[in-house]
């Protein structure tokens, strides 16, 4: 960013995107003026003591979350372990590198019944496509491999610096304020009582808007 100009910038983040952000914030403190969030990860608290002043809704999203990860995560122990073997199928097909994307469309997003109820087919097309053309199942796959293999421990120390976080209705992962509080700076929370964990894809309006919202603070 520097190269570019900028001395002062924001940094916005959803899936990976979020760990980014938020390591980011960490390596070049000095200039990242604030961090919006669309993914946060809070876990069961350890204490029993912090665990006391928890709603029911808060111990209900946790809980949600860890019935879930056994199920759906999958991809990501495949991902994290044989990147490369997993890599020749879905080059191999373009029918496979569909069904590897789609199914998490449909158990991430506010849909019904099928995953364009929450993103237009032709976007799951599109979307698919761009990981198909260009052979990238193997590299894409790759950020599994190097997290399940870490050649350093994962560093320690949480952002101090300004974070927005938006929680999406239909999201698997939703975060609990109270716990986020702890580790993080929030200085903006946005609960949508529509959208999952594509929100850019699945509610681009909501997003911008909270975006944008988020950010005019720091102008």
């Amino acid at each position: 960013m520097r190269r570019l100009g900028y001395q002062r910038y924001g940094a916005q983040g959803g899936d990976w995107g979020h760990a980014i952000t938020l390591e980011l914030a960490v390596i070049d403190s000095d200039h990242v003026v604030g961090i919006h969030l669309n993914t946060l990860l809070t876990l069961p608290p350890d204490d029993p003591a912090q665990a006391v002043g928890l709603t029911d809704d808060d111990r209900a999203r946790l809980d949600r979350l860890i019935r879930a990860e056994p199920e759906m995560s999958g991809y990501a122990k495949i991902q994290g372990t044989r990147p490369q073997t997993l890599a020749y199928a879905l080059t191999d097909s373009p029918v496979g590198q569909l069904a590897w994307i789609v199914e998490k469309f449909k158990e991430w997003t506010d849909s019904t019944e099928l995953p364009e109820d929450a993103v237009s087919r032709d976007r799951l097309l599109t979307n698919v496509m761009l990981y198909w053309l260009t052979a990238t199942a193997g590299s894409s796959a790759r950020p599994y491999w190097e997290e399940f293999h870490q050649s350093r421990p994962p560093r320690a120390e949480a952002p101090t610096t300004p974070t927005g976080v938006a929680v999406f209705a239909a999201d698997v992962a939703r975060p609990v304020r109270r716990l986020a509080e702890r580790q993080h700076n929030i200085v903006h929370w946005s609960e949508f009582d529509r959208g999952g964990h594509f929100a850019a894809m699945e509610e681009p309006d909501l997003f911008v808007q909270d975006v944008g919202a988020f950010f005019r603070r720091f102008r």
